[in-house]
């Protein structure tokens, strides 16, 4: 799986993926967010930006988009960004849109 966490203002951030796989699934959401509008990056996180951020969420094969609550100490609410992309992660597997 991947992880994703989106800002105050909106912006989705995520770790470069250079020692992890960069999967198919973490592509198409990229894609997708930015076919939306949404700004993405793309950068080294440390646990001490998880304070900025207010929504959580991974991605994967199984698992798609799925909001994620809690990593330690800090809490997240699945909010606007998280939940267009679960609905338009599966909009766009199940083919009633192209991005």
């Amino acid at each position: 799986a991947n992880v994703f966490f989106v800002d105050g203002e909106g912006t989705i951030h995520t770790p470069i993926a250079d020692c992890f796989l960069d999967g198919i699934t973490r592509r198409t959401v990229i894609a997708l967010a930015e076919s939306m509008q949404i700004k993405v990056v793309q950068r080294h996180l440390t646990l001490d930006d998880l304070s900025d951020m207010t929504e959580c969420f991974l991605t994967g094969t199984a698992a798609e988009v799925t909001p994620v609550s809690q990593v330690g100490d800090h809490s997240f609410t699945p909010a606007d960004i998280s939940r267009q992309l679960v609905d338009g992660y599966e909009n766009l597997v199940r083919g009633r849109i192209v991005i």
